[in-house]
């Protein structure tokens, strides 16, 4: 039930209908200004409203993001047990730490580069 929640939520705060409407209540707020005397509890109201609302919008969207990054490792996972030769080794990187990806981040990088310098020369490119 949170799930469909959070979905909906997120969807509906990063929605143009939604701006629309803060643009208005914030016109709306400060039209009222002079008749509050620009008092503090004029400008508490606005301030409570937003931390509150910015609070709890925190953890919506990065519940929806969690999820959609979720999606998108297992599709990427997919993708790779899938393609004939490729690495099945580097499904599930999300759970290595941050060295074991500085050494994937660094064999990459040693890889483009013999491929580049491959492609330079007119050789074929060489496998892996």
């Amino acid at each position: 039930m949170f799930r469909k929640f959070a979905v909906a939520a997120a969807n509906a705060l990063g929605s143009s209908w939604m701006f629309v409407t803060n643009v208005i209540l914030i016109l709306i707020w400060l039209v009222l200004g002079p008749f509050f005397h620009y008092s503090d509890t004029w400008q508490l109201f606005v301030n409570t409203a937003t931390t509150i609302f910015t609070y709890l919008a925190v953890f919506l969207i990065q519940n929806t993001q969690n999820r959609d990054a979720q999606a998108i490792h297992l599709k990427l996972d997919e993708l790779i047990r899938g393609v004939s030769g490729a690495r099945t080794h580097l499904v599930n990187l999300e759970n290595l730490t941050d060295e074991e990806l500085a050494g994937l981040q660094e064999e990459f990088s040693r890889l483009q580069k013999k491929h580049v310098k491959a492609n330079e020369e007119g050789d074929p490119i060489p496998a892996d």
